[in-house]
């Protein structure tokens, strides 16, 4: 791997120039690495605050923890794994995927762990990226940001809950030396974490407490171990794994009609839910607690089979009353109840639309991210490139998440976007690519006019799908195969450029 060194400095230190750097290594950062390396590019790094790769697969590993897509569409469609052990994987077996794939393509000394990135600024004057870091500092000609937006555990704003004395952990930080054995626990929250941490320890604690502020919509959770047959089909027959992540893809895409254009039809999903729920919970009072009041797919839908069985068990309480405090041992609610606790998960979501990351990024006029998302809220660019911040490229951006299938999917579009901007850039000898503010501007207009009609939009509930502009700036709002077309090629002509010799210079 290059190691190109210059005289350059920041600050006082001297700082290690390198042509592309990649913050992040998930399923993204990872990603677009081997992207890079596939076309023959060397001089790349990627600063990864972690001890590994895998994101936020190597960061929840609370009991339960698994995906939601399933295994043959949540893998890299160059990296398909006929070694999946079952229908829907948990979450060591895919971060052991992405491990293996790290290694088979050989992109990890291009890694740099454990680097916290704690600034990003662009010089105007060399035209360059400044990166202050925990392992020091570095130029980049180009920033790829690929941090995802599940990564910044949200603590909730709650009186006193820095004073609780027992055990306390969000999910995504687990402890796995905290003994909940016996212990009265409690949960703060509803979410994909929590339905999948409910049951895995409700049998364990001597009570359970799950605090909801919301109800989720629940569907069933279609997993099953995959056969000896099945994987040896998915090993030694051409095709037959192709054809099955195919199958699902398709099966996947068709629920965006109800999504995200005729909401009706998503009656059809919440008929399914009602029914799990009548089946699954016989006590009327808890049903009626844990009934959703809003439409189907207006937050995620979720998937599980032991989360309603886990609630309906004798030592698992339901509290819907407001939390007004916590105290050393015990959380009291807005009715005055006082419940005694020796331990505390936080499973309270992640800063999606607020991330920590957006104020230590600062574009070509000195405003962080944070600062124009403020302004403007959170927009971009086909979700990969946004105004004011030149030479920046985003994995993960606005309106790129997805509600119904794979993320991958968008993720390896994105790749195909930025690797071939990259290109352009060497092509045409550029110095700076900027998307133009009117074109991100029309392209953000389309996208929440496409947002209007859809079930997020128009199905009743607050989510963190929105900002706080109203906006939903999170979620694809079409088919994911007409995104993968939107960005199959880099539209220099919607950036402003500059050639090398330092001049505007007009790509058509």
């Amino acid at each position: 791997m290059s190691r190109k060194v210059t005289d350059k400095a920041v600050g006082n230190r001297p700082a290690r120039h390198v042509k592309t750097i990649i913050i992040g290594s998930g399923f993204a950062g990872l990603g677009l690495a081997i992207r890079l390396s596939q076309q023959g590019r060397t001089d790349y790094l990627v600063l990864e605050r972690g001890s590994d790769v895998g994101g936020t697969w190597r960061d929840n590993t609370y009991p339960g923890a698994a995906c939601d897509v399933p295994s043959h569409l949540y893998s890299y469609s160059f990296a398909l794994n006929p070694n999946w052990t079952r229908s829907f994987s948990k979450q060591g077996e895919i971060q052991r995927y992405i491990r293996g794939v790290a290694e088979r393509y050989n992109v990890l000394d291009n890694h740099l762990f454990d680097c916290d990135v704690t600034s990003a600024r662009w010089n105007n004057d060399t035209s360059q990226w400044e990166i202050e870091s925990s392992k020091g500092r570095f130029t980049a000609d180009t920033v790829v940001s690929a941090v995802g937006a599940l990564c910044e555990p949200a603590l909730p704003d709650i009186k006193g809950i820095n004073e609780f004395e027992g055990e306390i952990f969000h999910s995504a930080r687990w402890n796995h030396d905290a003994d909940l054995s016996g212990k009265r626990v409690a949960i703060i929250g509803t979410g994909a974490s929590a339905i999948q941490i409910v049951p895995a320890i409700a049998d364990k604690v001597g009570h359970l407490d799950v605090y909801q502020r919301t109800a989720p919509w629940l569907l069933p959770r279609m997993d099953r171990p995959y056969l000896a047959p099945e994987r040896f089909a998915f090993k030694h027959i051409p095709g037959v794994q192709r054809l099955s992540r195919a199958a699902i893809y398709a099966a996947r895409e068709t629920q965006v009609v109800g999504l995200a254009k005729l909401p009706a039809i998503m009656q059809g999903f919440e008929l399914l839910a009602k029914a799990k729920l009548q089946l699954e919970i016989r006590d009327p009072e808890l049903r009626k607690k844990v009934t959703p009041n809003f439409r189907i797919g207006c937050k995620r839908m979720l998937i599980s089979n032991e989360y309603y069985p886990a609630l309906s068990r004798d030592n698992v309480d339901v509290v819907t009353e407001g939390i007004k405090e916590v105290r050393a041992g015990s959380i009291v609610t807005q009715d005055g109840t006082e419940r005694e606790i020796d331990a505390l998960i936080v499973a309270t979501g992640f800063h999606v639309t607020d991330s920590p990351i957006f104020e230590t990024i600062a574009g070509k006029d000195g405003r962080t991210l944070s600062e124009v998302f403020d302004e403007i809220g959170q927009q971009g660019y086909k979700g990969s490139a946004i105004a004011n911040f030149p030479n920046m490229f985003f994995l993960l951006g606005p309106n790129v998440g997805l509600g119904h299938t794979s993320m991958v999917f968008m993720i390896e579009s994105q790749i195909n976007y930025i690797a071939d901007a990259l290109s352009t850039v060497d092509r045409l000898g550029l110095r700076t690519v900027e998307v133009r503010r009117e074109v991100q501007d029309t392209y953000n207009r389309e996208l929440q006019r496409k947002l209007s009609k859809s079930v997020w939009n128009t199905g009743g509930c607050a989510s963190w799908y929105l900002d706080k502009h109203g906006n939903n700036t999170t979620l694809w709002p079409d088919f994911t195969f007409e995104f993968r077309r939107l960005t199959k090629k880099f539209d220099v002509s919607a950036y402003e450029t500059t050639s090398s010799a330092g001049d505007r210079k007009v790509v058509a």
